[in-house]
This record gives structure tokens, C-alpha cells and sequence, in this order.
């Protein structure tokens, strides 16, 4: 099996003057949930290269075993720091897609008129796609065959309204998932504040927070099965 994990270039968190990216436990914990399944990894970006860490997600209190297990592993280290960039991936080679969240990917993921091509063409083709906490956002443009939103109708979550404001940026994010989903007609649900909530519909595996960052690696571990 072959995954691809699609993380943002993208490190300024609005005008506040702080550094964004991705978070890294939903990176570190899918990205472990797929190696320890035997799935071959590839790691893209926008830019290549080192994607930008939300400094957050590094300190102590956001560190998990996963976390600590890939400070300890320098394969995985040397992998992250030499992402491929996004527009030289082709679909075919890939089995499924998950994209890891941080604040990042709702500037230029959710924009990036590669990223939503390549998530069509992962939908066309009939493979699993998973997004977990901020990374749903990049599902903003997305469209369905019949020139839809890709989400209107579907069961969906993502960083709910009520967990942004208790980090203090809900004037700071360029959109609120929570209610993007609603108003592009999708069927937007969550669960308690900070607790795994993972939701599939047919294919699209999308998670709410860091907290349900493994269970929708493993979901999409099952889809592709």
C-alpha cells in the first residue's frame, strides 16, 4: 500500500506576527499508524522541502508517545524535512491521501488549485481520502462530479467553532470549518471538545481535532483494504 501525506508550506498565523504550520502529533500519529501497517509513505507539501511545525504542537504539553517517537527517529525526521512538492505527484501511484491539520492548511491548502485538483482525482478514482482538525478546510473548493461542493450532503467535521475560540483565533483564521461546512450544505457534526470524533462518508474520512488523528489513519487503513 502506498499513502501520501499532503502537509501546508504555509507558517504565518494571520497578521498576528506568530508562527503557524502543522500540528504535529496529526502528523506523527498517522504517519506511524501507516508505517506500522507496512504502507509505503511519501510526504508532499506545496513548497517541498520542510513544512513549517506549529511551535505550539512542540512544546511539553502537547507532546504524545507518538510525538516522542518521531523526535527518536531520524528516518522519519530526514523524510519530513525533504517533502516532495505537491504539484509533481501523480494519483495513480497512491492507494489513498491524508492531510494533517495545524492552522496552516486553512491559508494555502485550502486555496491551492493543485491540492484541490489532486483531491478530485483521488475522489474520481474511488480511494479514500482523510483529513483531520484544520486540514478538512483544504476541502473548501473541492468540488464532486457534478460541479458540487464535494461536501454538501456529506457527514463531515473538522475544528469545530467552540474549539477555536478556546485557543483565542476565531478573528485570526480566514474561515471557520464549522461553518464553511454548513454553508456549502454539508452535514457538519462534532463531538465533545478536544475527544476523538471521526466521521466517514462513503470514502472521505474526515476527524475533529489532534485527538482524532489515529482513528481516521486507521479508518482509511480499512477503506483501502
Amino acid at each position: 500500500m502506498k499513502v501520501l501525506m499532503v502537509l501546508t508550506s504555509h507558517d504565518q498565523l494571520g497578521d498576528t506576527g506568530r508562527k503557524t504550520g502543522f500540528w504535529l502529533e496529526e502528523f506523527a500519529a498517522p504517519y506511524y499508524v501507516f508505517k506500522d501497517a507496512g504502507a509505503d509513505v511519501v510526504l508532499a507539501s506545496p513548497a517541498g522541502g520542510q513544512p513549517p511545525l506549529d511551535p505550539a504542537s512542540d512544546q511539553a504539553d502537547a507532546q504524545t508517545e507518538q510525538t516522542r517517537r518521531f523526535a527518536a527517529d531520524p528516518a522519519a525526521q530526514q523524510a519530513l524535512a525533504n517533502t516532495v512538492k505537491l504539484d509533481t505527484i501523480n494519483t495513480a501511484d497512491f492507494d489513498t491521501v491524508f492531510y494533517p491539520g495545524g492552522h496552516g492548511p486553512l491559508w494555502d491548502l485550502a486555496e491551492s488549485p493543485v491540492s484541490i485538483a489532486l483531491i478530485e482525482a483521488f475522489e474520481r478514482a474511488g480511494k479514500p481520502i482523510g483529513f483531520v482538525c484544520h486540514a478538512p478546510g483544504a476541502l473548501r473548493h473541492v468540488k464532486a462530479v457534478n460541479g458540487e461542493p464535494l461536501v454538501k450532503g456529506r457527514r463531515v467535521t473538522g475544528f469545530s467553532n467552540a474549539e477555536e475560540a478556546a485557543v483565542g483565533l476565531t478573528d485570526v483564521v480566514p474561515f471557520l470549518i464549522e461553518n464553511d461546512f454548513k454553508a456549502l450544505g454539508g452535514k457538519y457534526e462534532k463531538g465533545a471538545d478536544w475527544q476523538s470524533f471521526v466521521l466517514e462518508d462513503g470514502l472521505l474520512v474526515t476527524g475533529q481535532n489532534p485527538a482524532s488523528s489515529s482513528a481516521v489513519a486507521k479508518a482509511l487503513l480499512k477503506l483501502t483494504a
